[in-house]
């Protein structure tokens, strides 16, 4: 047995180096391994679009019916208001607990496992009787879509790096943002025939095929090699060292009080749009859609004209600046400033507050996970519920003053915009130039790509 005395008689640094390049070239000869992936960039998106569009999903297609809720359940709009947040908080919540497993066992075990759990608690939302256990229901479905969210943003890590991983997050917006554009529009038209209750079994629906289109075709992306053996205390560990970086943490906190301006947005504008300036659940969607198709053309615009061409940081600070002006114009109409401008003027300056997020959010994202590829899930975990956290706590703040005045949307949205600008200046520094990756991350733990 020549080979094996070759074996155990050659240097151990031979034997290990031999090792890796012959996993490498297994990896790469895979027909399902990340190279593969990579070069099947059309079905990556359509899978991953649909996992990232599980918040607008969840959230969009109920909001046409938040009025009618509120009826039929004989609850105060601010109750009904926490149908949103809970949804909300459980997607933050759960993506601290998905995003350390999917470091530790892989991608596609607790994405499969989180999907089948959605399905099934988003049918029982169909079913509540009162809005106290809708509560609770949306609760346990935010906490199972949460694995959709940090897995995407995780998968896009393991397969890109640096610029790239910018354009395809822009990318990704095209086909996600297809679902806050459609979700209103759906939702709005189911009832025309049906109630409420008949968006979840549509929502039942939608996550039982997404659940077999990831199951049929997203292969497991981080390699064993890659994974963390370590239990709890590590995956605490890794994200204390992650939130010790100044500049990662800054990203973070920027991109989720942008994400929260968004929220607010999202939670107030079927009170303002149907009740303060009378339009129709049909004007509302259509209204929604036309503001979702602004932020897919940004995020289009950052992906493939932008990035690449311009740092990053700059196009995240121009965003974040047309977020804050936007934010500035409706709360100085709303409060009558400009007298009673009605709807038209109101809508316009939604446009632009969610075009600009096809510019801050993205690169938010890429900004933060450039700087992590040693704990791309626990990152895009602590990513994922800052900003679910910060929107779930912009969500009742909104309805504060009642329904009969839009001016705490305004408020709320000014104030995070000017947030998220002072994280991004204060914490970020763009103007210092960084390095790509903090120097305290282990090298033996850097990137593939």
């Amino acid at each position: 047995m020549p080979e094996l005395g070759q074996a155990t008689t050659a240097h151990p640094a031979t034997k290990a180096t031999k090792a890796a390049e012959a996993a490498e070239a297994t990896k790469a000869a895979e027909p399902n391994g990340p190279a593969a992936l990579r070069r099947t960039g059309a079905l990556v998106t359509l899978v991953l679009g649909g996992l990232t569009a599980v918040p607008a999903l969840s959230m969009d297609m109920y909001l046409p019916a938040l009025p009618e809720v509120t009826d039929v359940l004989h609850a105060p709009a601010a109750t009904i208001q926490l149908t949103l947040t809970a949804c909300l908080m459980g997607m933050a919540l759960g993506q601290l607990v998905v995003g350390p497993m999917s470091d530790k066992w892989g991608r596609r075990r607790p994405l499969l496992i989180g999907l089948l759990v959605y399905v099934l608690a988003t049918a029982t939302c169909a079913f509540a009787p009162t809005a106290e256990l809708l509560i609770g229901f949306r609760l346990l479905q935010g906490l199972a879509g949460a694995a959709g969210i940090v897995i995407a943003r995780a998968v896009v890590r393991d397969l890109y790096d640096g610029v790239e991983m910018a354009r395809f997050f822009s990318t990704l917006m095209l086909i996600s943002g297809v679902a806050p554009i459609a979700a209103p529009l759906i939702g709005g038209q189911v009832l025309r025939f049906t109630d409420w209750r008949g968006i979840f079994v549509v929502l039942t629906v939608v996550g039982t095929a997404l659940t077999l289109l990831v199951w049929r075709r997203l292969p497991e992306t981080l390699a064993p090699e890659k994974r963390h053996s370590g239990g709890t205390v590590e995956a605490l560990r890794t994200m204390k060292s992650l939130l010790a970086d100044r500049v990662f943490t800054g990203y973070m906190i920027a991109g989720g009080f942008a994400f929260a301006a968004l929220f607010a947005y999202i939670s107030a504008s079927p009170f303002v749009i149907q009740e303060i300036y009378g339009a129709s659940p049909q004007t509302f969607s259509l209204l929604f859609g036309v503001n979702s198709v602004g932020l897919i053309a940004a995020g289009q615009l950052n992906g493939k004209v932008l990035v690449g061409r311009t740092s990053l940081n700059k196009v995240l600070g121009i965003g974040l600046a047309m977020i804050t002006a936007a934010a500035t114009a409706l709360l100085l109409m709303t409060t009558g400033v400009f007298g009673d401008v009605g709807l038209f003027p109101v809508a316009a300056g939604l446009f632009v507050l969610m075009s600009s997020m096809g510019l801050a959010m993205p690169n938010t994202q890429s900004l933060a996970l450039i700087r992590t590829p040693h704990a791309a899930g626990s990152a895009s975990a602590l990513l994922g519920t800052t900003s679910f956290l910060v929107g779930a706590v912009a969500s009742p703040l909104v309805g504060i003053a009642g329904e009969d005045t839009a001016v705490p949307m305004a408020v709320v949205q000014l104030v995070c915009a000017l947030a998220a600008i002072a994280c991004f200046v204060g914490l970020c520094r763009p103007w210092q130039r960084p390095p790509t990756h903090p120097p305290t991350h282990p090298p033996t733990q850097e990137a593939d790509h």
